[in-house]
């Protein structure tokens, strides 16, 4: 019995012990820093480090019985020394570092973390390409400087600037942060035009920064990133100041290393001051709190903060807190401090004297990650909490400027609210209200006013604008004769009063392009930019499709379109002219209507109107008297019938309307030349087979055989206004063209001296001429505004006037179009007529029908039933016909009192015959038409 129990005895101390191991947290947690110590940020880290560590082990909620003991060690930077401080770090059971501060160190490392699963916690590394899928144990508790390049293109953007010039740190952290700004320019058709690279170490050479400056002032563009350390940065300023360039014009953006060294050295030397003044910086921007105030009080009364605190201060001390709240849950979630080999490591330990068996492996590494990325909390840098990609939520951005003796915020940017004057935690969508996204900005040299952001460079050069050496029309643009570079023309007078306007002076020289012998391929000529030819193309260039496509237009300054230009014929001459109002068919179906509106008229009126009785013959008269009288509301004939009435009313509102257009017509067509051609426009020339003229060097070409599917065999190219004229009068018969498509310019301008040709159909193209430039070229922005001003103040219609003003026969420069009145255009009021007429009729015949079948016979008819039941049925049905047609022709007399009489017109008197022979003789004598 003593046994059983010394046995049950023993496994409960036994059960307590290993309960008590699981469980039982260490009473110290080492944690590790590496940092650079003299580095701006890393003085002002060491003792936002320490701070963090008091408050974590002074605080009764946070690692309760545990203490957090931390060592730091000084990388300064270098990627060699940040290697071996982290391997010491290796060899005393680290669970957690807090840095690099540096983008080389942190490449050097992270690769060591992941063997030996020991997260990094980086308060100061930004480099976009640190990638949680290549470093899954790096962690950055600041902001990527992908977001701040956002930022910086955001802020190029909103100022319309087009090209920038980065100057950056020729390391990791340059390299990767100007790469990530040039995918943010590109995605908004902004580009880098020049990167300059300068060494990271911190004495560079003096004359290697102003090397590198007087490259970039030998540059047109004036937007200036400068993205570097700050001794460095400072270095480019003083020198940048020194050559100029901190004077009026030019504009420089200077990333977060600027305003971390003003928010912990303020104020600065006069001498720094100076050197950056209109200068726009960014800073990582942290939300206001009582928690973030009473940080900053309580940092000024400690005795070794020499430095001011900054942000990267604030992001030292969250990422101590956010591991101490992790190593919390870690514990509660019984997680253990303990380490092991890594079978790697001993088997190269074996075989060497490094001592690499000494380095362990975090076993609750893995664990203690994604207690980090899951821990979500307020710290002096706001809310704490990570995406997928594991970046902190809504980044933004303070943007300052330098003036004076201090700085001025004007305004922030963030990722989900963009550029805005109000803070980003104000705002829950982009700004997209009348408020403006940033205030006003004291550029460099005390200038209010934006900079252009670009200027022709000093070195003298000038720029080569090609301009065609034109053999036909040379009122647009020709070369000088006797001289090489000198050009006249309406071309070369709007590009020399543009440039006039433009508040800088712009060195200009003329490089003609073609032989001189034909007009040279314009679409060549502007290809030619693109290869590095040409700075630019000024003459007759019409801005088509595809050279929009591989160059910049300025505003049209003259516009353009194709046209076509046939022979014509006057037709204003002639016997018959009278005729042309209408066309035959509109002839022919008025002609058919008068004729049926008469008979209808007269079939209403027929039983009850003498005007329209009598003889056969008269009858028809009557009828196309009263049809054609109609035509001049001379008709003698009155109508009685209500549905005649109704008719003629409508009729008489269709001829009053045909009259009045006819009479329009021709009044027209008699007191004006009228012109006429075969040819109707590009459609009609389109189903010819005859050949068509252009002129050389022209789009229209192209645009013929490839738009318009016209064969290459009909095309004849033509170079002058006399090739013109001779293809024209010549015809398609005699080997000449029966049309020709040009420009209207052009094509002014030959019938301004060739008045036997004009221009049929019309305008089928729409485009206009302008100045070619590069791609983004801010020239030609800065000319279409000229020329919007030349075109205001009338300079640009007094050139035209100078060099395109004709008298010869531009009275008659009228497109060619036909007079001719269409049926299309009256179908609709005979359409009505048409109705209204079926509808009498049909009303009438109805009535007629029910007077057949229900009326009493008359004594004829009774005769003539009588004789019909002697008769066959075979006659039955004509007897029917006879009653109709009888019934038809019947005068109709209406009484005052209502009833109705029918006699026979035409019958013989009562008192001269017997009534039986009278009732024969007018049966056998029916006739409907009588």
């Amino acid at each position: 019995m003593k046994l059983l129990w010394s046995f049950l005895l023993l496994s409960c101390l036994c059960l307590g012990f290993l309960g008590n191991g699981h469980s039982e947290k260490p009473k110290v947690v080492k944690i590790g820093s590496i940092f650079s110590f003299n580095s701006v940020i890393g003085k002002v880290a060491k003792i936002a480090i320490e701070e963090a560590v008091k408050d974590v082990n002074s605080n009764p909620d946070i690692l309760v019985g545990t203490r957090l003991q931390v060592s730091m060690q000084n990388s300064n930077c270098s990627g060699f020394m940040g290697m071996v401080e982290a391997l010491r770090f290796m060899e005393k059971d680290i669970v957690g570092i807090i840095g690099p501060q540096c983008s080389v160190v942190a490449h050097m490392i992270s690769h060591m973390a992941n063997e030996l699963r020991v997260p990094l916690l980086s308060f100061a590394v930004t480099d976009p390409v640190m990638s949680p899928l290549q470093f899954p144990y790096f962690i950055r508790t600041s902001q990527s400087d992908l977001y701040q390049m956002e930022a910086i293109a955001s802020i190029v953007d909103l100022y319309g600037w087009k090209e920038v010039i980065a100057v950056f740190v020729d390391d990791d952290y340059g390299r990767n942060g100007v790469a990530a700004l040039n995918d943010k320019l590109a995605s908004r058709r902004l580009r880098i035009t020049y990167k300059a690279g300068l060494h990271p170490d911190n004495a560079v050479n003096k004359n290697e920064i102003m090397s590198m400056l007087i490259k970039i002032m030998l540059l047109q563009p004036r937007i200036i990133v400068i993205h570097v350390y700050s001794e460095l940065g400072f270095a480019v300023f003083k020198e940048a100041k020194y050559l100029g360039m901190m004077g009026n014009g030019y504009v420089w953006i200077a990333t977060d290393w600027l305003s971390t060294t003003l928010d912990s050295s303020s104020p600065l030397p006069s001498e720094r001051l100076e050197s950056i003044q209109g200068a726009l910086v960014l800073r990582p921007h942290t939300p206001d709190s009582n928690l973030k105030r009473e940080f900053f009080s309580r940092w000024r009364k400690i005795p070794d903060a020499s430095l001011a605190l900054h942000t990267y201060g604030l992001y030292a001390y969250d990422s101590v807190m956010l591991l101490a709240r992790a190593l919390d849950k870690y514990f509660k979630n019984g997680g253990r401090v303990s380490f092991s080999n890594d079978t790697m490591l001993d088997a190269l330990g074996k075989s060497g004297s490094l001592n690499l068996e000494a380095m362990t492996v975090f076993d609750g590494g893995e664990a203690l990650l994604k207690d980090i990325l899951g821990t979500h909390m307020v710290g002096l840098t706001g809310q704490l909490q990570f995406t997928a990609d594991r970046s902190r939520i809504r980044p933004a951005y303070d943007i300052i400027n330098v003036a004076g003796t201090g700085v001025r915020q004007i305004g922030y940017w963030s990722n989900h609210s963009g550029l805005s004057v109000l803070p980003p935690e104000s705002l829950t969508r982009p700004n997209t209200s009348a408020t403006p996204k940033l205030r006003h900005v004291i550029w460099p040299g005390e200038a209010f006013q934006k900079p252009r952001g670009w200027a022709f460079s000093n070195n003298g050069k000038e720029l080569k604008i090609g301009v065609p050496r034109r053999v036909s029309y040379k009122e647009f643009v020709s070369q000088i004769r006797g001289t090489e570079n000198m050009f006249k023309g309406f071309c070369i007078d709007v590009f020399t009063a543009a440039v006039n306007l433009l508040p800088y002076a712009v060195p200009v020289k003329f490089v003609p392009y073609g032989n001189g012998k034909e007009n040279p391929s314009y679409t060549h000529m502007v290809e030619m930019i693109t290869s590095g030819n040409f700075d630019g193309v000024v003459g007759d260039v019409a801005i088509v499709t595809n050279r929009t496509k591989i160059v910049d237009f300025t505003q049209p300054y003259a516009a353009s379109g194709l046209v076509v230009v046939a022979p014509f014929k006057k037709l204003n001459s002639g016997a018959w002219a009278f005729l042309r109002p209408f066309n035959r068919l509109m002839w022919a179906v008025t002609a058919c209507c008068f004729l049926f509106v008469g008979i209808v008229v007269w079939i209403l009126e027929h039983r009850i109107n003498d005007e329209f009785r009598g003889p056969p013959k008269r009858q028809c008269v009557t009828i196309l008297w009263f049809s054609f009288s109609t035509m001049f509301f001379a008709h003698r004939e009155n109508t009685v019938s209500t549905l005649g009435r109704l008719v003629l009313i409508i009729w008489l509102f269709v001829v009053l309307i045909i009259n009045s257009s006819y009479t329009a017509s021709l009044t027209s067509i008699l007191t004006v030349q009228q012109l006429s051609s075969p040819i109707k426009g590009i459609d009609s020339l389109r189903e010819m087979n005859d050949r068509i003229g252009y002129q050389v060097g022209s789009f229209a070409e192209r645009y013929l055989r490839d738009e318009l599917n016209i064969s290459e065999s009909r095309l004849v190219p033509l170079g002058s206004p006399e090739a013109y004229a001779k293809a024209l009068k010549d015809g398609p018969r005699k080997g000449g063209v029966a049309a020709i498509v040009d420009e209207r310019p052009y094509v002014e301008l030959f019938l301004s001296s060739n008045c036997a040709y004009r221009i049929v159909g019309q305008e089928f193209t729409k485009s206009g001429w302008g100045f070619a430039f590069p791609r983004d070229s801010p020239l030609a922005i800065d000319l279409s505004t000229a020329i919007l001003e030349l075109a205001e103040n009338g300079d640009l219609q007094r050139i035209h006037d100078k060099w395109l003003m004709k008298n010869a026969c531009t009275l008659e420069n009228a497109e060619l179009e036909s007079d001719r009145l269409h049926l299309k255009s009256f179908w609709g009021l005979f359409l009505i007529c048409g109705v209204a007429c079926v509808l009498a009729l049909f009303l009438y015949f109805v009535q007629i029908i029910r007077q057949l079948y229900s009326g009493k016979p008359s004594e004829q008819e009774e005769d003539a039933i009588g004789r019909e039941n002697h008769d066959s049925s075979s006659l039955r049905s004509s007897t029917r016909l006879q009653r109709f047609l009888s019934l038809m022709d019947e005068k109709e007399d209406v009484s005052r009192g209502g009833s109705k009489k029918r006699k026979i017109d035409g019958s013989v008197n009562d008192n001269s015959v017997s009534r039986h022979s009278r009732r024969l003789e007018s049966f056998n004598s029916v006739n409907p038409l009588d």
